[in-house]
Parts: structure tokens; sequence; C-alpha cells
């Protein structure tokens, strides 16, 4: 874009680019990457090898993996996806952010949430929702950090020089307004203390809006503000403009108003509506086209060029990016059938999708993006293409291996969950045989991983020595004149679309209208009604020592590697036992069904094992089930109930809808008292020191045994060790 021709020198105005602030997310992004690359490695090793849990509380792969998922998505890509907004958002809009001050806040609150998550989620202080761990008092700085964000973009397009706002302008506005709707509702909750809280949706609701959330939040955090990047940084690096501006203009609203419906598809066989699950099935098979309209546009921007491709670091990682946008975007889709859902969900497939759309998009686009900006940023010249392309290459051949290694597994762990017999047994009745199976595929994927960061920590070295190299004399902010939006007449000739990008207020709204159109449809029937949920009376809420266990459950992140959830396939029911019913759920705040089984699902445990099975298996789990690779959890035994919280926690979810009377909350402590002693006298006929008696482990004892016991009338189920 440019401004408009022959306007008088008096008449233009003097700016400049604020590229300090653009210069600290770059840093972030190189500091945050390695951290979450090298967590990432860290949990691919433990899976490989339990021993690496080191038996301490912090290190535990339930409660790293959320600390990595949330240090790669907000640390890592966030930083990156600020750093490239704030740099080509001036850029095209021909001026300097609004406010210098709002930069520094969301600059430094954005930091200070990371720096939080990384001391919160390892102490085990969880809101256990995927991609949204954070509890409330962290949630509501990243409201009001993103508003910050949020309120100092929209200023600067209100003082925008452009009449017109190109295409990657349009993803940021999804992003900003999108993210702040999905943050919001989906972590909606009371607290019970400084950092404990209760979800105001629980059962089958909560996982509604959860996986609303949880995939949008792929959708509109590592989706669309990247396709922004792409739309600006690939025709900058190859200095032409993007391929097709109708096909960008088709790209973007049918991607923003089809996205929003596809959550529902990580709930299929569910306990979810049978018609939410069919339209999010529906609607994620039709993101297919949109998706790769984006992919097209961004390949067809390089096409003549494939020589400067090859040679080019810069213009290699976009375009290694763009392609496996591509492949992961068709991936998507074809996973979300069910026929092909009902093989791979819990299974290790899922986390190699996942892993090509953030290893292959989001690490090569960044890769990309920083080694076009930096020498730009730092006016000096690269320090190694060498280097760069032994990045690519390690980080290629790490993904394939990475990606690979995840399809066999998943693909192995699918089969054998389902394989029956010709007299209608399982074939492999216990789970641990398929976690033996496939570690050798845990092996690959973590050596993966490790040329994986081994390829970022060269781009941070690259960038360094770059950046070392850069003048030594502080130069002053270059100087720019261009003429007020005043002196750029609206086009007349560019058809509707040309003259609402020249209302950017009508173009926002019309954006939130999209994305709200699938939200309202989809969500609010089953939040406003609960007539899907057939009520059972024999369905109990938890008693005061089994929400503690619940909490520890929680806290310990159980349910990364279990699911609550048994689904109506033949195999499950033979293996777990009755089929999952909506009404179990309604006192689950969260709920617990999981996204992979990495072992068993446990929804219908409780009563299969005797408290001395379970007080083992958590001390050591091998003892009861040899091969298996969960962790120790020795501090179970050594930490104190907090007996001082119940009577709060019950309130709280009292409130919520749970129906305690007001004696059965004041004699909470009591009850739970009386419950543990119940728990300790069969353990202590099988030789436990009583004094274990107010220890966590009795009250996870007391949550385990009642799962799935509500209904009663279970029928015999094969092993699930």
């Amino acid at each position: 874009m440019s401004t408009v021709a022959n306007v008088p020198e008096k008449d233009l105005e003097s700016f400049s680019y604020n590229d300090k602030l653009t210069k600290m997310f770059v840093i972030a992004t190189l500091i945050w990457g390695v951290v979450a690359l090298f967590l990432g490695v860290w949990i691919a090793f433990q899976l490989a090898e339990w021993r690496l849990n080191l038996d301490l509380p912090w290190f535990t792969f339930g409660r790293l993996r959320p600390l990595h998922t949330n240090a790669a998505i907000f640390a890592f890509v966030g930083n990156a996806i600020f750093a490239g907004v704030y740099y080509s958002t001036e850029r095209l809009l021909k001026t300097r952010m609004a406010s210098d001050l709002l930069g520094k806040i969301h600059f430094w609150g954005w930091q200070i949430i990371i720096v939080g998550a990384a001391i919160t989620l390892p102490l085990g202080i969880s809101s256990a929702k995927e991609y949204a761990e954070l509890e409330w008092p962290l949630d509501i700085l990243v409201a009001v950090v993103w508003v910050t964000f949020g309120v100092n973009f929209f200023l600067t397009l209100k003082n925008r020089r452009e009449r017109h706002i190109y295409v990657a302008i349009w993803f940021y506005i999804a992003t900003i307004v999108t993210v702040a709707l999905l943050y919001v509702v989906n972590n909606l909750a009371i607290p019970v203390g400084f950092m404990k809280s209760y979800s105001v949706f629980a059962g089958v609701q909560d996982a509604l809006v959860q996986w609303w959330y949880g995939h949008n939040a792929v959708a509109f955090f590592l989706t669309t503000p990247f396709l922004g990047l792409m739309y600006y940084y690939i025709p900058k690096a190859i200095n032409r403009p993007v391929y097709s501006y109708r096909l960008s203009i088709i790209h973007f609203w049918s991607l923003i108003f089809v996205y929003i419906w596809a959550g529902p598809h990580h709930l299929l066989y569910s306990t979810l509506p049978e018609w939410v699950q069919t339209l999010g099935m529906a609607f994620s098979v039709a993101l297919w086209a949109p998706s790769w309209g984006g992919m097209i546009n961004g390949l067809l921007t390089l096409r003549g060029a494939w020589d400067r491709v090859r040679k080019e670091p810069v213009l290699k990682f976009l375009a290694t990016a763009v392609t496996f946008y591509g492949m992961s975007t068709f991936e998507g889709p074809l996973l979300s059938i069910k026929s092909v859902n009902s093989l791979a969900h819990f299974t290790d497939w899922i986390v190699g999708h996942v892993h090509s759309g953030t290893i292959g998009w989001n690490y090569m686009l960044t890769s990309g993006m920083l080694y076009f900006l930096v020498p730009k940023l730092w006016k000096t010249k690269l320090y190694s293409d060498r280097l760069a392309n032994i990045q690519f290459w390690s980080a290629t051949i790490g993904l394939l291996l990475y990606i690979m290694s995840m399809w066999t597994a998943g693909i192995t762990q699918g089969l054998m969950w389902r394989a029956i017999d010709e007299t209608g047994k399982l074939v492999y009745p216990n789970f641990v045989e398929t976690v033996v199976k496939i570690l050798p595929m845990y092996w690959v994927r973590a050596c993966g991983g490790t040329l994986v960061l081994f390829g970022f920590i060269l781009l941070v070295y690259n960038v360094f020595k770059t950046i070392q190299a850069a003048p030594k004399e502080a130069s002053e902010e270059d100087v720019f004149k261009a003429a007020p939006l005043s002196a750029s007449p609206l086009d007349e000739h560019g058809g509707s679309h040309r003259k609402l990008e020249g209302l950017p207020l009508v173009f926002s709204v019309l954006a939130f209208v999209a994305i709200l159109v699938g939200t309202i449809i989809e969500l609010v029937p089953s939040l406003v009604s609960n007539q899907f949920i057939v009520k059972n009376a024999k369905v109990r809420p938890y008693s005061p020592l089994e929400v503690v266990g619940r909490d520890v459950y929680v806290r310990e992140g159980c349910y990364v590697c279990h699911s609550q959830l048994v689904r109506p396939m033949a195999a499950e029911q033979l293996r777990y036992g009755r089929v999952s019913e909506a009404s179990e759920y309604v006192y689950d705040r969260p709920f617990q069904w999981g996204s992979r089984r990495i072992g068993p699902d446990i929804h219908r445990v409780g009563g299969k094992y005797n408290h001395m099975w379970h007080y083992r298996h958590m001390l050591n789990p091998r003892d009861v089930t040899p091969g298996s690779i969960m962790p120790n959890y020795p501090w179970l035994y050594k930490k104190k109930i907090k007996y001082s919280t119940i009577e709060k926690k019950m309130s709280v979810l009292a409130a919520l809808g749970a129906p305690y009377s007001d004696s059965e909350i004041e004699n909470s402590t009591r009850t739970a008292k009386a419950q543990a002693e119940k728990i300790m006298q069969e353990l202590v006929a099988d030789g436990v020191d009583p004094k274990m008696v107010d220890k966590e482990i009795i009250a996870l004892i007391a949550y385990l045994q009642r799962l799935g016991t509500d209904l009663g009338g279970e029928d015999e189920v094969a092993s699930t060790k």
C-alpha cells in the first residue's frame, strides 16, 4: 500500500515507528522458545523413561505437560505474534502505535503472566482446563493485558494514514476480538481461595465450553494471527504482492465463520448431544476449503521464485510453514470424521497432528519471520545463512521423526484397543500391553524433539551473533513522512469490500458477528437448558473427602494421561464397563474427560480394586502393574489433608448448584475425617501405619473409589492395568 501521490510537502506528517517494542518481543520469543521446546523434550523423555519424573512433585509429567503447552502457546508463540504484529501493523497503517506506555504495559504484563504460569503450574495450581490451566488471579491479568493490547491496536487503527486496511490487519482484528470472548467465557469461575476456584460450568456443559475454547484457541491464537503474519511477511520477503486479493477475501470470511463451529469434534462419541457432535464434524470437514484457500494464496505468492526459496533461509522457512499449514489443516478435518475419530481419539496420533501444526506451522513461520526481522531491526546482515540452513534441516528432520513416530504409535494404540477375537473377547485385555508396544516410538519422538530444540538453539545463537555485529552507536529512530488519512480518498472503484476496508469499526463488528453466530447456535441451547441431560436420582454430589481427593487428582494433572469417558464402542464396554451417561457428570467442576490415554480410562474404576491396590499403585505403580510408565507419587504419603479448606469448598460448590444442606456444609470437616477413618480401617488390616489417616493419599483413594459407582450394577470388565 502507498500513500496518495502529489500531496504537497507541507501536508505530509512526520512519524517514526516504535521498533524498540518489537525488539523486546523478539528477545522474549527467543528466550521462551528455548524454555518451551526444552520442556517438550523433557516430558517426551519422561514418557520413554518414567524415572525422569525424579519422584519430585514439581517434575512429574502431569504437572510439566500443562507448563509445556502454556509455554509453547502463550510464551513462545504469543511473543512471536506480538513481535510480528507490532512491526507489521505500524508499517501497514503508516503510523506509530498509539501509545508507547500501553505497549510497555502489554509487554511486561505478558511476561509476568508467563512467569506466573512457570511458578504455579509446577506447584499444581491449575484449573485443569486444556490450554487454560491458569487460576483466576492470572486469568484476570490475562484479560487485562489482552484488552490493553486490543486498545492500543484499535487506537492505532484509528490513527492510521492508510485508508484501506490490508488483509493482515483483518486477521489481527479477528484474533483480538475472538480471543477475548473465548478466554473470558471459558474461564468463568468462582474463587475458593487465592489460587483455587471452581468453574461455573459443570460436566457436559463444561466440556462443550472448554472445547469451544480449546479448539478455537488453536484457531484464533495459533492460526489467524499467523495467517496475518503470512500475508505480510511472505510478500515482503519475496517483494511482490499477494497472489490473489479476491482469494484472501474468501479465505478470511469463510475461515472465521466456519472455524468457530468446529470445537465439538473433540467430543465425538461422548455424552454431548448428537446434533452438536454432528454439527461440529460437518463444519470441521467444511473447514478444509478455506484453510487450503489460504495455503494456496501463500504458496502461489512464491510462484516462479523457487530457486530463491531453495537458497534463502527466510523464504525456505516461510514456504515450509505454509506447506505444513496445508498438511495439518487436511489432517484435522480427516480426524474429525466420526469413523476416523473412533480410532484416533485419545491416541498419540492426535499428538502428532497437533505438533505438525505447532512445529511445522508456528515454529517454522516464526523462524522465517525472525530471520527477516532481526537484520532489519538491528540494521545489519544475518550472521550466518549456513547456520540458518542447518537449523532448517535439523527442525525438519526432527519434525518428520516426531510426526511419523506418533502416527505409528497412535494407529497401533487405536487398533490394539479395539481388537476383539472371534469369541468376542479383547485380544489385549491389559491396557499396559499397548503402552509397552509403543515405547520405541516414544524414544523416536523424543529424539525428533531434541533435533527441533537443537535447531532453535542454533537460531538463538545466529540471532545473538547478528545483534552483536550490529552498529554499536545508538541510532536515532528513523523518521518518515506520509499524507494524513484525509488526503487519501476512498477508492470508488474497488468494490464493496474495498469500501469496507476503509471502515475498520464496521469491519470489526462484522468479524465479531461472524464468530458469534456459531457460538450462539452451538453453545447457548446447551448452557441455558439441561433438557438433554436425563436426571438420575442415584447420582449424588461428592462427599467432602472426595472433593478433596478430586482436587488432588486435578493438582497432579492425572487428566493428561487418564480419560473419564467410556464411549459406546464394543471394545470400550468390554474393557471399561457401562457407557458413560451425561447425568454422571453434573457435579464435575471441571469436567475430567481428558484428551489422551497414556493410561486406561478410569471412569468405572470405583470398587474395581481394594484400597490397598490404590495405595500401592500411587506409591509405585509397577508393584501392581508391571511395565507401567506412570510416575511414583511419594509426596501424597507425606502431605496432610487441608481440612481447614473443606467447608469453604463445599459452600462454593453449593452456590454453584450442588445440593449440600447447611448442616452438611457445617459438618463437612467431621464427615471427611469419618470417611478417612473408614478407609484407614481397611488399610490398617493390610499393614498400613494408622498415622497415614490424615494424608492426601487417603483423600485420593476416596475419590478414585467413588468413580462410576453411582449407577451401580456394573458388569464384569477386563483388567485395565
